[in-house]
């Protein structure tokens, strides 16, 4: 045959999420419904619950991913490629510029607190050092 449905027994599909970044939405039957041991309905009911469970998952998957999976990566690439030129040619440029005028800012800036501040906070302190407090119970 020209076509095949699906692949040789033999090929293994590789793994689409290798580095486990949606491992927390394996969703199982049992992790959904589950009978308590006074409760119990009868075995061909939770066998055709399981599968029915399994099948419609699938197949509900499959088919929203079809009608959504285009469009949104689309959209997805969009946005990427957007934050990645954003990032590029805004932020990094920017990220530099305040490397390199951080130098006379930050002497300006501790010239400031000796000058100003650091007295200022020794005064008060001083003032404030005369003043005692005692508790009484009473």
């Amino acid at each position: 045959t020209l076509f095949r449905s699906s692949p040789p027994a033999s090929v293994e599909k590789p793994p689409r999420d290798p580095r486990g970044v949606n491992d927390y939405l394996t969703v199982d039957f049992s992790d959904v419904l589950a009978e308590p041991g006074s409760f119990h309905s009868f075995d061909k009911v939770w066998t055709w619950s399981d599968i029915l469970f399994e099948a419609t998952k699938l197949w509900c998957y499959r088919i929203i991913s079809l009608l959504c999976a285009v469009p949104i990566s689309l959209l997805n690439g969009f946005l990427f490629a957007l934050v990645g030129c954003l990032h590029i040619w805004c932020a990094m440029p920017c990220i530099q510029l305040c490397t390199i005028c951080m130098p006379p800012v930050r002497t300006l800036w501790a010239s400031i607190l000796d000058v100003v501040i650091a007295p200022f906070c020794a005064s008060i302190g001083r003032c404030c050092s005369l003043i005692y407090l005692t508790v009484a119970k009473g």
